[in-house]
């Protein structure tokens, strides 16, 4: 019976190409201080409103260029922000701007605006700008009204432009704005603050020298904080969180101690805000002469100033602001009459509208709190990314006397399984020390469970574990070895040594080991025991996780490459490059690196192409290279597909472009793979860690019975990963359900709504599901206790 199907579901997606920006007309500016990345952010604003058919305006250097008006409001092209990604700073300028402040300057910015119809502004910038914007959005009805009385503007022209629409977008390195994990720029600026931490650790090392470093941040500690993390250093002094009274004597013990361990260096990090207990300045030079004057020691102290706002935008930043860019167009576009202004951020993963002037207040409670030496209060207020950091951080910093450790008699195992990826030497420093605080007993197997049938398993102290933080690769050995055909020996050296967890850090191979073992529980009790998976590949291709440690360095690694190899063609004729990227079947570094490079077509498995596209797609590359463009890039997965080789893309273009441009390729293979971590993988690697021992002594106190440990339910082999927003323990069991073992990739991919933005950004009309689009919320104080976003660094 035709009728007897039910009613139809209404399809409630919503996709980008059918909001309409036309007569619409879109501002962008940056103001304040300038972050690596807002680039990223401009262009992305551009493209996305060009897009849907509204005019967009650049207003150059910042408020100052919106109240002069003339020159500084120009209509911006699609080709004007052709390779401005790569470009740190901002391109369209940015100025501090006394007038604004003042009424009558808003009032010749309200003119300027209203000559050209521009209703919908695109504010880059800090809380101060943000703010600002706040204040022009609410007087705009009052401003409009003294231009007719002042006869600069008519009737029609205040009814067409009688609504102000205002979206603010983050740009700041010292990552101090409440309601977002990472602020545009903070990432780039942490690259440069632990490149020339690296450095001046071998200088250190070579003389037993001790350094103090101060860092940005005069009202917020968090590049200090996390670098201080992510490079394991001594000691850090950040505003929201003073010293003890008596700090002086507690750094210098701790010093000492950590040389008499037989360290040859120690580094000490200051944020420039930093103050003690009574609100006093804590300088560089206060604490280097303290150290010369107790302890005696060569000390040195560097301050790397503007250096940390300079360079270009790394891989995480060139991300987060084209996908806030997106997301700041649709806000504006989605905008009613009663939509309050709103900054468009990310929380963990995941795209959030915030209320602006909620998030300034919060910002400003921090501050107040901090005058009122609520320093606890000051770092809840902070968010749940910054409070999490302060606490990892303390947990590894210093050791704790063994007679006040909890007296625990389980023997914990950490291991790397598969290849090397970034970041995992940090986070088997932090399980190790981690674990030593819980009281447990560690062990470190080498060369992954190859290392364990053979017994090449030993005890791993505190002190062995010391600058493992930015160290490349895999310290403690790792091999792609299974452990189903050794499952007797692998057993017999649990019992010798009396092993009662696993922490198995690794790619797709350790999530098959994790399930190998789990199934072998029904035969072999010495598996019954809490077993956890951290996923890092530089792949990103394990199921149950948005992100896997090693994914980010090698993004950096590509997007560095893809800079060099298009700087490399500068001043010679049009030419198109073609790069291919490693990820097994996984088309993630080639998506995330196409679009963070800013390629025009990336080839990955995951979407099938044919003869038909890669014409259409070198048709597109022709049209485009014969305006000003002068440069193409083309990234294909290695395993995209098998017919379709890397060589035959290169002829192909090279032949269809005959005449236009002309065509090179460049493998990039196992350069992907090495380089010390970025601060990211250090950090998230030390954080997860972190995270997955204490979930550890956790099931290990819930699974002692009469006098062992025992435990079968699926639960307790889990694997931890990023979803979205929260950090969640998922049983490997029911992640099988979740994987297309034949391809090693989940079946589902977050990332893969990504592609048609990078479609857009490279000039393609396509069709771009929004409706995973940010809603507006409201800040909250606390967050729900999962909803950790340790993502955001």
């Amino acid at each position: 019976m035709a009728g007897a199907t039910g009613p139809k579901r209404q399809d409630t997606r919503k996709f980008f190409e059918n909001l309409s920006g036309a007569g619409k007309s879109i501002a962008v500016l940056t103001s304040g201080g300038d972050a690596q990345g807002m680039n990223g952010a401009v262009r992305a604003v551009v493209r996305m409103g060009i897009y849907v058919g509204a005019k967009v305006y650049f207003i150059h250097e910042g408020y100052q260029g919106m109240v002069d008006g003339g020159n500084n409001i120009i209509e911006a092209t699609w080709e004007s922000v052709s390779s401005v990604l790569q470009v740190g700073g901002t391109v369209i300028g940015s100025a501090r701007c006394k007038e604004f402040r003042t009424h009558e300057g808003r009032l010749k910015a309200a003119h300027n605006l209203v000559q050209r119809g521009i209703t919908y502004l695109c504010v880059i910038g800090g809380d101060g700008s943000l703010t600002g914007a706040n204040l022009f959005r609410e007087e705009w009805s009052s401003l409009l009204n003294e231009l007719i009385e002042q006869g600069l503007i008519d009737e029609d022209a205040a009814r067409s432009n009688s609504k102000l629409h205002i979206v603010g977008m983050v740009g700041s390195i010292d990552n101090d704005f409440c309601g977002t994990d990472m602020t545009i720029g903070t990432d780039s600026a942490l690259h440069r603050i632990i490149e020339v931490v690296d450095a001046i650790m071998t200088t250190a090392q070579s003389h037993q020298r001790t350094f103090v470093l101060e860092v940005m941040g005069r009202h917020c500690g968090y590049l200090a904080l996390v670098s201080a993390l992510a490079c394991g250093a001594d000691w850090v002094f950040i505003p929201e969180m003073p010293p003890e009274d008596g700090w002086e004597d507690n750094m210098c013990q701790k010093l000492s101690e950590s040389r008499s361990r037989g360290s040859r260096l120690n580094i000490i990090i200051v944020a420039e805000g930093a103050i003690d207990r009574q609100g006093q300045h804590i300088t560089s030079d206060l604490v280097k002469n303290l150290v010369v004057s107790n302890l005696g020691f060569d000390t040195r102290v560097t301050i790397l100033g503007h250096v940390q706002r300079g360079g270009t935008p790394s891989a995480f930043d060139r991300i987060l602001a084209s996908r806030m860019g997106v997301e700041a167009v649709l806000a504006l576009l989605e905008a009613s009459t009663d939509t309050p202004a709103c900054v468009v951020s990310l929380v963990g993963n995941q795209a959030v509208r915030l209320p602006l002037m909620e998030c300034v207040q919060m910002t400003q409670e921090v501050q107040k709190a901090m005058d009122e030496k609520k320093f606890d209060e000051a770092v809840r207020l902070r968010g749940r990314s910054f409070e999490n950091n302060l606490s990892t951080y303390r947990l590894l910093a210093s050791q704790t006397a063994r007679s006040e450790l909890p007296n625990s008699s389980f023997n914990v195992a950490v291991m790397n399984v598969g290849a090397p990826a970034a970041g995992m030497n940090a986070a088997v420093r932090s399980a190790v020390r981690v674990g030593i605080t819980e009281g447990h007993k560690m062990f470190a197997v080498n060369d992954g469970f190859e290392g364990f049938y053979k017994g090449q398993i030993k005890e791993i102290k505190w002190g062995d574990v010391g600058g493992w933080t930015g160290q490349g690769g895999s310290l403690l050995g790792t091999k792609r070895t299974l452990p189903a055909k050794h499952l007797d020996k692998i057993a017999e050296q649990m019992r010798i040594h009396n092993i009662s967890a696993l922490l198995v850090i690794g790619g797709f191979e350790a999530f098959e080991s994790l399930l190998e073992l789990y199934q072998a529980r029904a035969h072999y009790q010495e598996f019954c025991i809490p077993m956890c998976i951290l996923p890092a590949t530089i792949s990103n291709n394990v199921p149950g996780t948005d992100h896997s440690l090693g994914a980010d360095t090698s993004l950096n690694a590509i997007v560095e490459t893809c800079d060099r190899i298009k700087q490399s063609a500068s001043g010679t004729k049009r030419r198109v490059f073609i790069i291919e990227t490693m990820g097994g079947y996984c088309g993630y570094l080639a998506t995330v690196g196409g679009l963070a490079a800013g390629a025009d077509t990336v080839y990955i498995y995951e979407e099938p192409f044919d003869i038909r596209d890669l014409q259409a797609n070198v048709e597109h590359l022709t049209q485009k290279m014969k305006t000003s463009i002068q440069r193409g890039l083309v990234l294909r997965n290695e395993n995209s597909n098998e017919n379709f080789t890397t060589d035959f893309i290169y002829q192909l273009y090279s032949e269809e472009g005959r005449g236009v441009f002309d065509c090179r390729k460049n493998i990039l293979g196992h350069m992907q793979q090495g380089g010390a971590p970025s601060p990211f993988d250090r950090n998230f690697g030390t954080k997860v860690a972190a995270k997955a021992i204490q979930w550890i002594s956790r099931t290990l106190k819930e699974s002692y019975k009469e006098g062992r440990v025992f435990t079968n339910s699926e639960d307790t082999a889990c694997l931890l990963g990023m979803r979205r927003r929260a950090m969640v323990f998922q049983p490997v069991a029911q992640l099988r359900e979740e994987t297309d073992f034949v391809h090693r990739i989940p079946k589902e991919q977050w990332w893969l709504k990504l592609r048609p933005l990078m479609k857009i950004l490279a000039k393609y009309k396509t069709s771009y599901d929004v409706s995973d689009a940010g809603q507006l919320e409201h800040v909250t104080r606390v967050r729900p206790k999962q909803s950790d976003a340790s993502a955001g660094i």
